[in-house]
């Protein structure tokens, strides 16, 4: 929850897919126009020439630095977009959303950020995505923490899709837990499934002690996010039942408000 100050926040957006056009539509529908989307950054014009846009759209992020100069900037094209535009708009001292918080669990990506961060001025910002509790659990990380493990579990046909030798999944009768190992491993071996994985790890014990356990259902439904935790501040349990998007069944309908909710908070007076 945020109430914001007058002056909106001037956002841009890399990529425009569900999730870039579910915050749009979020913050469009806000009184007082709390955000200004100020550009859209696509590697392709002839990919959305057929598109109603909210925005200029341009292929070259000087452009977007530059001509727009945003206040924050939110990836929401993937983990290569992270790796190839974070380190410069760090270094322009705009602050960088990242969606794809999958990328960060690769060590050259994140010194690199890091690196330009610290030159630059600019702020790495993780929303929580289709999942909840951060909060609580980046205190009980204060207090200290001892085990901590994701779970996801997705439509067979989903895993399927991610890699090849899973195609087994698709004939699935009943449940399956197909893998585990850490945040680290697991975001190697499915970059496009473990981005809140990556934000619970963030929030936690870090891509390497945070477990991972993906599990594939073989009936359609909803992305099942659990998380459970246990440290010296007690123990949480925490299970989200995520309705998929549908244009794009690989996120969660919530992932895009999340995001929106995090572009809120930037200029808040109030922040919970």
């Amino acid at each position: 929850m945020s109430f914001s100050r007058q002056r909106p926040l001037k956002y841009a957006l890399i990529g425009f897919g569900a999730i870039g056009r579910r915050v749009v539509e979020t913050l469009n529908g806000r009184p007082g126009r709390p955000a200004i989307l100020e550009g859209i950054l696509v590697r392709d014009l002839k990919r959305v020439a057929s598109t109603e846009l909210p925005a200029k759209v341009m292929v070259n992020i000087v452009d977007l630095l530059v001509a727009r100069h945003p206040d924050i900037i939110v990836e929401c094209a993937g983990q290569e977009a992270v790796s190839k535009y974070g380190p410069r708009i760090l270094r322009a001292g705009i602050d960088l959303m990242v969606v794809s918080a999958g990328a960060l669990t690769r060590r050259s990506t994140f010194e690199e950020l890091m690196t330009a961060a610290s030159d630059g001025g600019g702020r790495i910002v993780v929303p929580s995505g289709a999942i909840g509790g951060l909060d609580w659990l980046a205190a009980a990380k204060l207090a200290g923490l001892t085990d901590v493990v994701y779970r996801a579990r997705k439509p067979a046909r989903i895993w399927a899709c991610s890699r090849a030798e899973n195609a087994h999944l698709s004939d699935l009768r009943e449940e399956r837990m197909f893998y585990r190992g850490t945040v680290r491993e697991a975001a190697a071996a499915y970059p496009k499934n473990v981005n809140v994985a990556a934000a619970v790890a963030l929030a936690t014990l870090g891509f390497d002690r945070t477990r991972v356990e993906l599990i594939a259902t073989p009936e359609e439904g909803d992305n099942c996010h659990e998380v459970e935790a246990v440290g010296d501040a007690g123990s949480m349990r925490i299970k989200i039942r995520g309705k998929p998007d549908p244009s794009n069944p690989n996120t969660s309908v919530i992932t895009g408000h999340s995001v929106a909710q995090c572009l809120l908070k930037q200029s808040a007076t109030i922040v919970l």
